[in-house]
């Protein structure tokens, strides 16, 4: 197979990527980033429509209707929740998914009220006044160790309940997005909208080229991903494969690295498709995508819900590498140029 010239879809990618990144969506809050998914989507000429849950399925077509290919990535992300209201009126959070306060410290954030409006603030170890503070360097940095200083006069907890925050109100956190000259692309949360990205790189690609996939061709933008359930409904009963577009792990003993395709064979929930695997090999290969092959220590996907659910199919797992997981996360531009290569490959 000849190889595409894909730089405008991959600008596009990361002009998608930036601007879903600034669209909070913690798990549990996601309405207003599946609502600007769906209407990308349906910019592109794709009918979509929002389920119950919250998420967003597309039709990308396809000739085969019997033989249909589900393609999963998730709009949520990490975030946090208020869970009390301190005496000296600053919030002590829960996590939503796997938010680390350790990563996490020293951040921007916006809390969400449920009928007041939105407050900001920073995420702080307690008393983290390094002058003031002798435990400062020997503190773990908990839950229970660590607030969110809203940037309001509040001195109580009737302060703080006078602005209209109350226990269950959501936090976002900065994602600090930017993409640098070299081409990599900073930001929280790469997990998984850069996968969403990559997913209207595709949309548009099938559009511009008017391709009708071989297969019919499915996208699902799940909302819940983060909490181990986004992938658990919505299956288009037709559909044999789905795959799981998600961050590729790039890390220590793995060989992925943030421009490549990351092919996962196993994670924490057993291993993947041997066929499928062996699939989304050759079609790197052919299309000539610079693709790696790992094992992920300490991970789950959206695809893996979807078979503990009882849907009847074959999976897979792929993503572009991303350094830093779960934290301030790294890929590259080639990295989702190459995810991309290989689905065009692939459900094309």
């Amino acid at each position: 197979m000849k190889k595409i010239n894909l730089k405008k879809y991959t600008d596009f990618i990361v002009k998608e990527t930036l601007d879903l990144l600034n669209i909070d969506s913690p798990t549990g809050y996601t309405e207003a980033a599946c609502n600007w998914v769906k209407g990308e989507f349906e910019s592109l000429g794709f009918k979509a429509h929002i389920t119950n849950k919250g998420g967003v399925i597309v039709d990308l077509t396809g000739k085969d209707k019997k033989n249909g290919i589900l393609l999963e990535a998730h709009a949520d992300t990490l975030g946090g929740m208020v869970a009390t209201i301190k005496s000296n009126g600053r919030l002590q959070l829960t996590n939503l998914g796997g938010m680390n306060p350790n990563n996490a410290e020293t951040e921007n954030v916006r809390v969400v009220t449920k009928f007041d409006g939105i407050y900001e603030g920073t995420f702080q170890l307690n008393n983290a006044s390094i002058h003031v503070n002798g435990e400062y360097d020997d503190t773990k940095r908990t839950w229970e160790n660590c607030e969110v200083v809203l940037d309001e006069d509040v001195k109580s907890k009737e302060d703080t309940e006078k602005l209209g925050i109350s226990v269950g109100d959501i936090v976002c956190f900065e994602p600090n997005a930017r993409v640098t000259k070299s081409g990599y692309i900073k930001s929280r949360f790469l997990d998984d909208k850069l996968s969403v990205g990559i997913l209207l790189g595709l949309a548009k690609y099938i559009k511009d080229n008017k391709i009708t996939p071989k297969r019919a061709l499915y996208a699902h933008i799940t909302c819940f991903e983060e909490v181990g359930h986004g992938g658990c409904g919505s299956v288009p009963e037709n559909c044999t494969e789905a795959i799981s577009i998600d961050m590729g792990c790039v890390g220590e003993g793995l060989t992925c690295t943030e421009k490549q395709v990351s092919i996962c064979a196993k994670d924490s929930g057993g291993p993947y498709s041997y066929a499928m695997v062996q699939g989304l090999i050759k079609a790197a290969k052919d299309s000539g995508a610079d693709y790696a092959v790992d094992i992920y220590p300490h991970y789950g996907s959206d695809v893996e819900a979807t078979l503990r659910a009882g849907n009847d199919l074959k999976h897979g797992l792929i993503g572009a590498g991303v350094y830093a997981s779960h934290g301030y996360e790294r890929s590259h531009k080639d990295g989702a140029e190459n995810v991309l290569r290989l689905l065009i490959a692939y459900a094309l």
